[in-house]
């Protein structure tokens, strides 16, 4: 199979890439990157791959859409603009790549005959649901611009597997975590913070006061959901949309400790306001996944941790 990985310069896209490169069911993998987000680095352990390919450019722009979706068999959609305090800052860039970007990847793909497409979709879109733990066909309303545009990217694969015949399969991702992910910038995700100041011997600042809980999924997991959904043959696992997760519930205050405690330090957290459109609560019920993609969340919440941990350590570069 010759597969397109949108966002494959980025912190999920690099390591599905890598995991791709090494399954012999894939003769061709190609990479759709503006480096917004993603990095060169993040490539350099296959860019140099007799059957890898990176393009440079943008989801927004139609026609590099279409060229990267030349003589591809299957897309995993990994390209977007994360981050609810960013949508918030500022929705219209938000709107234009991951409503406007991803409809033109669906269109490409459609105008070029490829018939299955995996993307990333997001726990966000549960909104203001109260049910715990989620389960994919209760949704509420959302809370973010974020979450207005990953839900019509569900709404968008409804309506075309539909009237095209073709197939989707989302990915609700839950805050996933490791390896490669950027603690720089004002739109960190919180590890990769948390490790960055507990690693430098600075007090990381938790918004609130911990005790938001969320359902944290190391990277292999996420990887491993992509390849499921991309080589699956079970007509009933397509058109679906899955929660990819752990199924277990960390607070920022345990997540914290965790990594202190890998770390051996003795530094204590400050607290600072909550944050805009976050949800208070986030659990994920994989029995969906597992039951039709054979999804195992096989590295726990634990062991995700110290490989993260460890990675950075060892790259203090990345920091």
């Amino acid at each position: 199979m010759r597969i397109l990985v949108t966002g494959g310069a980025g912190f999920i896209g690099s390591n599905l890439v890598e995991k791709l490169l090494a399954d012999e069911r894939v003769s061709f993998v190609r990479v759709l990157d503006n480096l917004a987000t993603g990095s060169l680095r993040n490539m350099e352990s296959f860019k140099d791959h007799p059957r890898f390919e990176f393009l440079e450019g943008d989801i927004r722009s139609f026609d590099t859409c279409m060229k990267a979706c030349d003589g591809i068999d299957a897309i995993t959609h990994q390209a977007a603009l994360g981050s609810v305090p960013r949508s918030i800052k500022d929705p219209l860039t938000t709107n234009e790549v991951n409503i406007t970007g991803t409809l033109n990847v669906f269109t490409a793909a459609k105008e070029k005959g490829i018939k299955r497409i995996v993307y990333a979709a997001s726990s966000s879109t549960y909104g203001d649901h109260p049910d715990l733990p989620k389960v994919e066909h209760k949704i509420g309303n959302p809370l973010s611009p974020y979450a207005v545009t990953k839900y019509v990217n569900e709404l968008y694969a409804r309506v075309y597997a539909s009237l095209y015949q073709m197939e989707f399969v989302g990915l609700r991702y839950f805050n996933i975590f490791g390896p490669r992910q950027n603690p720089q910038g004002p739109y960190a995700a919180v590890i990769p913070l948390f490790v960055k100041a507990i690693l430098e011997n600075k007090a990381p600042v938790i918004n609130g006061d911990g005790s938001h809980s969320r359902d944290f999924t190391f990277v292999a997991n996420a990887v491993d959901a992509n390849v499921a959904a991309l080589f699956t043959t079970n007509k009933a696992a397509v058109n679906q949309v899955y929660n990819i997760a752990c199924g277990e519930q960390t607070s920022l205050l345990q997540l914290f400790e965790a990594i202190r405690e890998e770390a051996k330090s003795q530094l204590s957290p400050q607290h600072g306001p909550e944050r805009a459109g976050d949800v208070k609560h986030s659990l994920a019920d994989i029995s969906k996944a597992k039951e039709l993609l054979g999804y195992q969340a096989a590295v726990t919440v634990d062991k995700g941790l110290r490989t993260t941990f460890a990675w950075y350590k060892n790259n203090p570069d990345r920091l």
